[in-house]
C-alpha cells in the first residue's frame, strides 16, 4: 500500500533514530477523507500500521515483522492536507513477536490517535519465495 513506486500507495517515507524510534512526516490528501476536511480512520489506520510495523527494522533493514493485532484509540479527528507526525516505538522486542507503539500528531504537538500493534515475525517461506522483491521491496538510503 505505501510502496513509493505504487501508482495508488500513500508515498510515505520513514526515517529512524537507529534506537528506538520510527518517524513519518505526511499529510493526507483530501482524496482519502471520510468526512469533509477529516481524513478517513482506515487511512489512519494504515499509516499507523506501516510506520509503527517498521520498528522492527531499526537497526536491522531485513528484519521483517506484520501485524496480528492493533488497537487504535481515535482522540480528536485527523483533518487532511495538514502536516502530521507520525511515530513508532517499540515496547518488548525479542522472539518471533513483539510490542509496540505508535501515534500521529497534529500541529500544535496534540495526540490525535494512538495505536498497539502486536507484530508477528513475516514468514520464511513467504521471504524465501521472493515475495518481498516481487513487491518492490526495498530500503532507500
Amino acid at each position: 500500500m505505501c510502496g513509493l513506486e505504487s501508482p495508488v500507495g500513500l508515498k510515505l517515507t520513514f526515517d529512524d533514530d537507529g534506537v528506538g524510534e520510527v518517524r513519518c512526516e505526511y499529510v493526507i490528501r483530501p482524496q482519502f477523507q471520510g468526512y469533509p476536511g477529516i481524513a478517513h480512520g482506515g487511512i489512519v489506520a494504515a499509516i499507523l500500521d506501516e510506520v509503527v510495523g517498521r520498528v522492527a527494522l531499526i537497526g536491522d533493514p531485513n528484519h521483517f515483522m506484520m501485524t496480528v493485532r492493533m488497537e487504535i484509540t481515535y482522540r480528536q479527528p485527523v483533518p487532511v492536507e495538514t502536516p502530521l507526525t507520525i511515530t513508532g516505538r517499540p515496547v518488548r522486542m525479542g522472539g518471533r513477536l513483539a510490542r509496540a507503539v505508535g501515534e500521529v500528531r497534529l500541529p500544535d504537538g496534540s495526540v490525535a490517535v494512538e495505536a498497539e500493534l502486536t507484530l508477528v515475525d513475516v514468514p520464511e517461506r513467504m521471504r524465501a519465495d521472493g515475495a518481498l522483491d516481487a513487491l518492490g521491496w526495498k530500503v532507500y538510503p
